[in-house]
C-alpha cells in the first residue's frame, strides 16, 4: 500500500514539475510568437481588442514595404552584413579561445595564475568605459567602417577563454596528451587533432554566446561602422524605427526576420548547449 501510495506521489510531483517547465516555456516563447502574429497582420489590426492570436495575410506584404525603402535602410545588405561578421566572428573566437583556455588548462608556465586573473578581471569592467579609448585605437588603426573593428578584438575574448580553459581542464586527461606527444604529434597538431574534437560540447556552448552576442551586437557597429550599407541589422533596424514611425507592420516584420536566425541557432543547438555546459562538471 504504501508502495502504491509513493509511486502515485512520485507521479504527481513528476507531473507537476513537467507542468511548471511546460507554463514557464510557454511563457518565454509567446513574445516571440507574438511579434510574428502582429508581422502577419495590416496595421488596422493588429492592435486589436481582444489581440489577434493566429497569424495574417499581410506578412509579405509588410516584408514589401520593408524592401521598398532600400535606398534609405539597404535591409538585405545589412542583413548578410551580421550573417558574416557573427560567422566570421565565431569561427576566429573559437579557434583562439580555445588555443588560449588549452594553455592555461594544460600548461605550466611562469606567470600563468596571474595572466589568467588578469584575463579574468577584464570581465568586471563594464564595456561602455573604454568607448572612447577603444574608437581612437580603432581610429588610429583605419579601422574605422570596417568589419575587423568588430571581429578582431573579440578574437580572444576574456569570457571565452575563461569558459574553454574550466572546460578543458577537466574534459581532457594529461595522459591523453602525452599518449600524442609519444606518438610524435607537435603541440599544434594535438590542438587540431585531439583538443578540437573532443573540446565540441564547450565549444558548442561558446560558438552560441559568440554568435548572439555579435547579433545584437548594436553599440560596436553604430560607433566603429556607421555607414550605411556597411553597419548590421541592429543599426539598421534602429533606423528604421526612426524613419518609418507609425508603420508598425515593416518594423515588426524587420524584427521578426532579425530574431529568426537566433531562434533557429537556439533551436538545432540546445541539446549541444546544455550538455557542453554539464560536461565536466562532475570530476571523474
Amino acid at each position: 500500500m504504501k508502495t502504491e501510495l509513493s509511486r502515485v506521489v512520485s507521479g504527481l510531483k513528476t507531473t507537476l514539475m513537467y507542468a511548471v517547465i511546460v507554463l514557464f516555456a510557454a511563457i518565454f516563447f509567446f513574445p516571440f510568437y507574438y511579434m510574428f502574429i502582429i508581422a502577419s497582420h495590416p496595421r488596422s489590426t493588429m492592435f486589436v481588442m481582444p489581440p489577434n492570436l493566429w497569424f495574417g495575410g499581410e506578412f509579405f506584404t509588410n516584408i514589401r514595404q520593408l524592401l521598398a525603402v532600400q535606398q534609405h535602410i539597404p535591409y538585405l545588405q545589412n542583413y548578410m552584413n551580421s550573417v558574416i561578421i557573427a560567422v566570421v566572428a565565431v569561427a576566429t573566437t573559437l579557434f583562439f579561445c580555445t588555443m588560449g583556455g588549452f594553455a592555461l588548462a594544460k600548461y605550466e608556465f611562469k606567470f600563468k595564475n596571474f595572466i589568467f586573473v588578469f584575463i579574468l578581471s577584464t570581465i568586471a569592467f563594464p564595456p561602455f568605459l573604454n568607448i572612447i579609448p577603444f574608437y581612437r585605437m580603432m581610429a588610429a588603426f583605419g579601422w574605422i567602417n570596417q568589419w575587423r573593428a568588430l571581429i578582431v578584438p573579440g578574437m580572444a575574448s576574456a569570457m571565452g577563454i575563461f569558459l574553454m580553459r574550466q572546460y578543458l581542464e577537466e574534459s581532457i586527461p594529461t595522459d591523453l596528451l602525452d599518449a600524442a606527444r609519444i606518438d610524435g604529434l607537435n603541440e599544434f597538431r594535438i590542438l587540431l587533432r585531439v583538443v578540437f574534437p573532443l573540446a565540441k560540447p564547450g565549444m558548442g556552448v561558446l560558438a552560441i554566446i559568440t554568435f548572439i552576442g555579435s547579433w545584437n551586437n548594436f553599440m560596436g557597429p553604430l560607433i566603429l561602422v556607421p555607414a550605411r550599407t556597411r553597419t548590421t541589422l541592429p543599426v539598421a533596424l534602429n533606423t528604421l524605427s526612426n524613419l518609418a514611425f507609425g508603420e508598425f507592420g515593416m518594423i515588426y516584420a524587420g524584427t521578426a526576420l532579425a530574431i529568426l536566425p537566433l531562434l533557429i541557432v537556439f533551436f538545432f543547438s540546445s541539446k549541444q548547449f546544455i550538455s557542453g555546459l554539464t560536461a565536466g562538471s562532475v570530476k571523474g
